[in-house]
């Protein structure tokens, strides 16, 4: 017998775990992360920010003053938690468009809600005893896990 399982990204989790998904995701893009304490950007004439939908970072963990920066070809994005709690990023460079700057922010966007889906349903699945079979990453970046339960 075999099953599908559509997984729908919800995404609550501590500053940590996000930091985590951001940097593992972000490189398969070449992006890096910014150095701390590097000097400031200058001045950006195209800036575009987006709200990650259905993102909610515990409070407990992470105040509002938490960051990730990375930055690719002159191009900086910003992740940090807004006042609400929602995950944010705020797309800033030169150069760009903000269709250009949505564009890329909603590609990081998609890609960090994969890497913390997968993450969250690998850990489910190891602690739920049951043993991964097969895994499948498609052309079009789908994820595919096969699991046996014993």
């Amino acid at each position: 017998m075999s099953s599908v399982v559509v997984v729908a990204p919800i995404i609550i989790a501590n500053w940590p775990a996000i930091t985590a998904a951001v940097t593992a995701a972000v490189a398969t893009m070449g992006f890096a992360v910014a150095r701390q304490g590097a000097e400031e950007h200058q001045a950006a004439t195209t800036r575009e920010e987006i709200e990650v939908e259905d993102s909610e970072i515990l409070e407990a963990a992470a105040g509002t003053d938490r960051e990730l920066v990375v930055e690719r070809d002159g191009l900086r994005a910003v992740f940090r938690r807004d006042a609400r709690g929602a995950l944010r990023v705020c797309m800033e460079g030169n150069g760009y468009s903000k269709a250009q700057m949505r564009q890329i922010g909603q590609d990081l966007i998609d890609r960090v809600t994969q890497q913390y889906v997968y993450h969250r349903v690998v850990t489910e699945l190891k602690n739920r005893k049951m043993n991964i079979v097969d895994e499948e990453v498609t052309e079009d970046r789908t994820v595919k896990i096969r699991v046996r339960n014993w």
